[in-house]
């Protein structure tokens, strides 16, 4: 209903609102304005004069320029008293009376190198109790032909994990610690393996 109040309203007064500016716009127009005399135009000349130039009388009034005469070359010197000595000095070889080891510079020592460190996968019967990060810190030996023995857990965040990272260790391959270039032991070889569970 309240709508309907509106239009009866607005449509009058619209009506009205609109023959009112028509008449104003109208008064506008029947106004008669005049302009001021229009005042002298001012004539402004930009075109340049071009002057005809004798071409002919131009090229030959060009001047070349005289080149300088090269520089004459420098006398030939044949004085054999002005060239110089290429003999050198003679000196003697010192001689050393040491015993020195100079060396190869390459030192074949080296520690226990990791070639094949393969994780196990995160253990299933691990997932139901465990953190979506655990880790389990070993100490293991390295023997002289590279396998690993000895694999203890020293610190672990889930217990669960400790079985399958001893298997896991025990099948990593080193190369073995060199002195002296013979493979040696290598004991108290300390790592942490961590386990992340992704979410899938």
């Amino acid at each position: 209903m309240g709508s309907f109040v509106r239009l009866i309203l607005g449509v009058p007064v619209g009506v009205g609102v609109t023959v009112l500016l028509f008449l104003f716009m109208a008064a506008m127009i029947k106004q008669d304005v005049r302009l001021d005399e229009e005042k002298a135009a001012v004539n402004i000349d930009i075109t340049a004069k071009i002057e005809d130039t004798d071409l002919a009388n131009q090229a030959n009034n060009i001047k070349r320029p005289t080149l300088d005469a090269p520089p004459p070359p420098p006398p030939a010197v044949n004085d054999p008293s002005n060239r110089p000595n290429l003999e050198g000095a003679a000196v003697e070889i010192p001689q050393i009376d040491a015993n020195l080891s100079v060396g190869s510079g390459f030192n074949p020592d080296r520690d226990a190198q990791p070639l094949v460190r393969i994780q196990d996968a995160y253990p299933e019967r691990c997932m139901a109790r465990a953190k979506n990060s655990e880790s389990v810190t070993v100490q293991f030996d390295v023997t002289p032909e590279g396998t690993t023995t000895n694999v203890q857990v020293i610190d672990s965040t889930n217990r669960c994990f400790d079985r399958t990272v001893i298997r896991s260790v025990g099948r990593w391959k080193y190369q073995p610690k060199i002195v002296d270039n013979q493979p040696q032991w290598r004991r108290g070889v300390v790592t942490t393996i961590t386990y992340v569970l992704e979410d899938g």
